[in-house]
């Protein structure tokens, strides 16, 4: 990977350790395999288990300099500004006065969004902001990093997060129960074992999700052009019954093996079909 660490304003603690980190690059591997490999080293390194998981070893690893290096890749990879640019212009069109990021990391998005529109008050809900993503923040008045949600948002975005997450439907939850009526969320996900920290628990929601979004107030606006988000629009403010929620995430469990070795009978027939 060819990242410019000179003009960043970065600590000598976070050069040194993404040298480090760039030193251990693979040869064999594209620019995003390259940073899936290296979070991979760094959860190793920290002795970090996707089935046991122990919170502090976990909260040194989403705390280490690697995620400042992960930011700085997708600010100069194309498909992943792309996706980015499409999901911060669709916000912007809806007039939107108050979006929160959850789970926002290094601020990217939240930044985009805070450029073309300085009428929208982005917070973004990260647990461990860098240093670094903190300094870049000096410039904008709208944008401000929380460890709550507290009030009710016009829209909530969360990209590539519940798949990181010990309890996705529980965050997912909160996030809808922080969204006003009739606002939206705009979520991406990838419950698939892509990387170490990708836990092995939330993967049967690549197929129910949609489902459980629906149980909790919500409508499938559909897929967000030019990005690999859904859009969402909360139509309910009722109560949920959580005993309820838990019973269908232990059926949606006890699907997912089955579903998984059905997918490799139907993807060939589908081919076969489309010829």
């Amino acid at each position: 990977m060819n990242i410019n660490l000179d003009d960043k304003n970065l600590s000598n603690f976070e050069i040194e350790e993404i040298k480090q980190l760039l030193d251990k690059e693979n040869e064999s591997l594209d620019d995003l395999e390259q940073i899936w490999y290296l979070m991979d080293f760094v959860w190793d390194e920290y002795n970090c288990n996707n089935i046991n998981l122990n919170e502090e070893n976990i909260g040194k690893f989403y705390s280490h300099p690697l995620w400042i290096l992960n930011g700085l890749f997708i600010e100069q990879h194309q498909e992943s500004m792309d996706h980015r640019n499409a999901i911060s212009n669709w916000i912007v069109k809806q007039k939107y006065e108050n979006v929160v990021d959850f789970g926002g990391g290094f601020g990217t998005l939240a930044r985009l969004i805070a450029e073309k529109d300085s009428n929208i008050t982005m917070d973004i809900y990260e647990l461990y902001p860098s240093d670094y993503a903190l300094k870049r923040l000096k410039e904008f008045g709208n944008v401000n990093y929380i460890n709550k949600l507290d009030k009710k948002y016009d829209c909530i975005v969360a990209t590539d997060v519940l798949e990181h997450v010990p309890d996705p439907l529980k965050d997912f939850y909160v996030m809808v129960e922080s969204t006003k009526k009739n606002g939206h969320l705009v979520i991406a996900n990838c419950f698939q074992p892509v990387i170490k920290c990708h836990l092995p628990q939330t993967f049967h929601l690549q197929y129910t999700f949609k489902f459980f979004a629906k149980m909790l107030g919500l409508k499938v606006v559909g897929k967000l052009e030019g990005s690999h988000a859904t859009i969402y629009k909360k139509i309910s403010d009722d109560k949920h019954s959580w005993k309820r929620i838990r019973f269908y995430e232990k059926i949606s469990k006890i699907l997912f093996p089955f579903l998984e070795t059905l997918k490799f009978f139907i993807k060939p027939i589908r081919n076969f079909f489309r010829k």
